[in-house]
């Protein structure tokens, strides 16, 4: 089984950008991509400032939304109708007016759906401002297996 992720980060990021414009906007880049994970940076932006000088919530919410996709899409591939069937997404503490970092995970993966979680942080700082779960709906697709480390599929054996 491969254990590469089933598409490239440069190619999640032509998909946020070309795919997702709005989030595409963001100038969101991606650190790290595994299967079943990824790390995200999104610099920050005078547009996504709000009352009392901290990072909006939709632009928070929005960063969320495209990691968990890219995740998802990291075990089944460029399957471009996976669409956010539910997200929900706990404020933790103000952000600071700097960039945000994001890490999210696919926690499980069946053949209709996937679930995940998502931690976002301000910049330089171990604190999380916010934390997300989420569950994404998959259409059908040509399958892609993918090992994901520290999960045991039993269907793969």
């Amino acid at each position: 089984m491969n254990t590469e992720p089933a598409v490239s980060g440069a190619d999640l990021e032509a998909l946020i950008r070309e795919g997702v414009p709005l989030v595409g906007n963001f100038g969101i880049v991606i650190d790290e991509l595994a299967a079943g994970r990824v790390r995200m940076r999104m610099p920050y932006q005078d547009d996504f400032v709000r009352p009392g000088g901290t990072v909006t919530g939709p632009a928070m919410f929005g960063l969320a939304d495209v990691a968990l996709y890219a995740a998802v899409l990291s075990l089944i591939g460029r399957v471009e109708l996976a669409v956010t069937t539910s997200m929900t997404i706990n404020f933790l503490r103000r952000p600071a007016p700097v960039a945000l970092l994001c890490e999210a995970r696919v926690l499980k993966l069946g053949k209709r759906l996937a679930y995940g979680e998502i931690l976002l942080f301000s910049e330089g700082s171990d604190e999380p401002v916010a934390h997300a779960t989420g569950t994404y709906s998959i259409p059908p697709h040509d399958p892609v297996r993918v090992t994901v480390p520290g999960y045991h599929d039993p269907a793969a054996e």
